[in-house]
């Protein structure tokens, strides 16, 4: 199966491990608890000598695992956690991983709950310094006897930036620092976070993976580069482990079991579907985002166009190096910007809604929504200007979508 291409290969991953009753994709598990003929397996389980068991669904269910897997198969990792939303994933990395005293670094191009979640770390005792992680140097300045992790995502929502991915994994080794990349925008279809040097990759699986607005979950991969032998902070228990799976241990014990972020078998079976057609949609939403930012980039409405696929972007030759295209998310702002809200108003096949990675086109004002609490400094330093507009490109025939983007642009 590894020689088959990456989308053969997620259509009959589900056959590699055995389907029941000879059906194509593996069924959806409803029941909670799970029983043992031999009291000394579910003993076995609960204590982590029995591999591949289920006790209760808190901690996993057969479809869960399915999805897991597929989710591994798609990263390239040596293992994966999923949660109930990506959320969920962030949290319990940040939550399991690090401790009162302990120092993470961030790119300050982060989504906004992220950054909101810094602020609740920051609480708890755990120093957070961000920095704009385009330059390397930035992240290295920063970083502390204290540091123990280093935290980007591959495109910043919504200004686009990209960080050094691959400078940062080399300063990551280097130091023997946990790096931990937030793959959601590109996803694997796109860009592997493994290729430079991550520890661990987040995706919100709501987003590119499922990709229909029909599912909320989240994953952590474990890409098995770390060595966790070498991290303070894995708890006696899980030291009996081998090295390689300590982290995702603490990480489904502490986050998973305790914090109760569990995703339902009905979503990961939704999500799973979704990642089927994953490199085909993305494909075409990216394929779309650049034609439409190509005629935006032209209309003499519109004064900035924030797209990696355009030469025009800071990290353009960034993205070309590392993406295999430029993604469905496309922010830009308009001459006028007071002129926002009638051209919104007047697009037809854009949804005015928040979310990203669906099959549809969306489109949001960043400033009075999403990034509204983050309040004005934050918004400055992000690059995200009041008249931002931010657009998750769908799969519809691009000819129709500039066609409305020309009709609504007469209001601009």
């Amino acid at each position: 199966m590894d020689k088959q291409g990456f989308t053969t290969g997620i259509v009959h991953g589900d056959r590699d491990a055995g389907v029941e009753h000879g059906g194509v994709r593996q069924p959806i598990h409803t029941s909670v608890q799970y029983g043992f003929e031999r009291v000394e397996d579910l003993i076995g389980v609960f204590q982590g000598t029995k591999k591949g068991g289920f006790n209760y669904a808190r901690q996993g269910t057969p479809t869960t695992a399915a999805l897991e897997r597929k989710i591994t198969k798609l990263e390239g990792g040596a293992g994966s956690i999923c949660f109930s939303t990506g959320m969920g994933a962030i949290c319990a990395v940040f939550l399991t991983l690090l401790r009162a005293g302990d120092h993470l670094v961030s790119s300050q191009f982060v989504f906004g709950n992220t950054n909101s979640v810094f602020g609740t770390l920051r609480a708890l005792g755990i120093e957070v310094t961000v920095v704009d992680a385009g330059d390397v140097a930035n992240v290295a300045n920063a970083l502390k006897a204290n540091t123990r992790m280093v935290f980007v995502e591959t495109i910043a929502n919504p200004g686009t930036q990209i960080p050094d991915l691959k400078g940062i994994g080399e300063l990551c080794r280097e130091r023997g620092l946990a790096y931990v990349v937030d793959n959601t925008i590109t996803s694997a279809a796109l860009f592997r976070p493994k290729d430079v040097g991550a520890s661990l990759v987040v995706n919100s699986l709501t987003k590119t993976i499922a990709g229909h607005g029909a599912a909320l979950g989240g994953a952590v991969t474990d890409t098995g580069v770390f060595d966790w032998s070498t991290y303070p902070n894995i708890a006696d228990d899980y030291r009996r482990s081998p090295a390689k799976e300590q982290g995702l241990l603490q990480i489904r014990k502490k986050g998973l079991r305790d914090m109760g972020a569990a995703l339902s078998s009905e979503q990961a079976h939704q999500i799973a579907l979704g990642a089927e057609t994953l490199a085909l949609r993305v494909g075409k939403s990216s394929d779309n985002a650049l034609a439409l930012a190509q005629f935006l980039e032209k209309h003499e409405a519109v004064g900035r166009v924030l797209y990696p696929g355009l030469p025009s972007h800071p990290q353009y030759e960034v993205a070309k190096s590392l993406f295999k295209n430029g993604s469905w998310l496309l922010s830009f702002e308009l001459r006028h910007p007071e002129r926002m809200i009638d051209f919104v108003n007047a697009l037809q096949i854009p949804i005015k809604a928040t979310g990203l990675g669906d099959t549809r086109t969306l489109i949001i004002p960043v400033a009075p929504t999403i990034f509204h609490e983050a309040g004005p400094d934050v918004r400055r330093a992000m690059g995200i200007s009041d008249g931002m507009l931010r657009l998750s490109l769908g799969i519809e025939d691009i000819d129709d979508l500039i066609a409305d983007f020309e009709q609504a642009l007469k209001h601009a």
